[in-house]
């Protein structure tokens, strides 16, 4: 193959990488242009290098996506290698032959590569809902978040942040590792999500928790992990029940800025966030107001008109955040994801 052929060879390959790591849908991959490859090849050396991109990559070996996914990933390659003239490729039916080998499991792990060449690897559910709550996967509008966060780091650098329904933390570990905050809490309700949550953490060189620390919460105490890290980012894991919550616990907080991603997907919800918003510290002597930013998907049209006459109500001013679509992280391309700014 020419040097521009091979020069496009791995360009395609590395198309394919970011979004197979990711767990991007399968239908989403680069396939279109893996076909131009095609045209000009005579040999398997395409598929190779797709394969040493994804299923053969460090990251995939030590952290994989789900068996099931990569069963479907590899009979779909297999499936255009053989509609090809080329010779067989042993290696192909090797991966998948491990893979069929492989043993289902309920977790997987998703590999997120930033601009910086750093990787955030997430363990999550395979299931959507799993163990009684939604907590345990991410969501496009928490990718959408921090793809946002990336382009406008200023926001947060140096700054003490504090986001609501972390979830699995996608979004507060891209904010630790490529903005530079001063402080950074995560918080969540759910004991099996602060868990998952606090691992992915450690996982990502974030921080550790203490031996003595347990997940075990008794009646009436604070779970909150304090994790520390080299470059001085003070990271916390809090315990956070939006309908018990009072003032002067958001007081101690002192954070600059609010976030949270698609925890607005029901009304009953968006009034418990709406109680929080309310309680928020306003701006008093060397303190502002915190700013607060809100990302979720549209998938109900009624809900979201919904959410913004709740804000409304209560005197909380919002405004459509300008943003564009990278898609630097792969949530849906065709999903409607908003990010408002609110006044508290």
């Amino acid at each position: 193959m020419a040097e521009g052929g091979q020069a496009l060879e791995g360009k395609v390959a590395l198309g394919f990488q970011r979004g197979f790591l990711a767990g991007k849908r399968l239908a989403e991959l680069p396939w279109e242009s893996l076909e131009e490859v095609l045209k000009d090849s005579k040999d398997s050396s395409p598929f190779l290098a797709v394969l040493q991109k994804t299923v053969f990559h460090p990251l995939c070996l030590k952290y994989p996506p789900s068996v099931k996914y990569r069963r479907c990933f590899l009979s779909r390659l297999i499936k255009k290698h053989e509609s090809t003239t080329a010779e067989p490729l042993d290696q192909l039916y090797e991966a998948l032959g491990d893979v069929l080998n492989t043993e289902e499991t309920t977790h997987c792990y998703k590999n997120y590569l930033l601009p910086s060449g750093d990787a955030i690897t997430l363990r999550e559910n395979v299931a959507i809902v799993s163990q009684g709550t939604t907590g345990l996967v991410t969501w496009d509008a928490g990718l959408y978040l921090a793809e946002w966060a990336l382009e406008n780091s200023d926001i947060f650098r140096n700054r003490r942040i504090l986001e609501l329904g972390s979830g699995i933390g996608l979004t507060g570990i891209t904010i630790c590792k490529a903005c530079h905050p001063r402080e950074y809490v995560f918080s969540d309700h759910h004991e099996c999500v602060l868990q998952q949550l606090s691992e992915n953490i450690q996982l990502n060189g974030l921080g550790w928790v203490p031996e003595s620390c347990s997940h075990h919460i008794e009646e009436g105490q604070s779970h909150q992990h304090h994790l520390d890290r080299a470059d001085h980012i003070q990271i916390s894991v809090k315990e956070l029940d939006w309908n018990l919550v009072s003032k002067d616990e958001l007081e101690e907080l002192q954070a600059d800025v609010i976030l949270a991603a698609d925890v607005v997907y029901d009304p009953e919800l968006s009034q418990h966030l709406i109680g929080v918003l309310q309680k928020l510290p306003r701006a008093c002597g060397n303190r502002q107001t915190p700013e607060v930013y809100i990302a979720f998907s549209i998938r109900n049209p009624e809900t979201y008109h919904g959410f913004q006459t709740q804000l409304d109500k209560v005197e909380i001013e919002w405004q459509i955040v300008p943003t564009s679509w990278r898609n630097l992280f792969p949530y849906d391309q065709h999903a409607n994801i908003v990010i408002l700014r609110l006044y508290v």
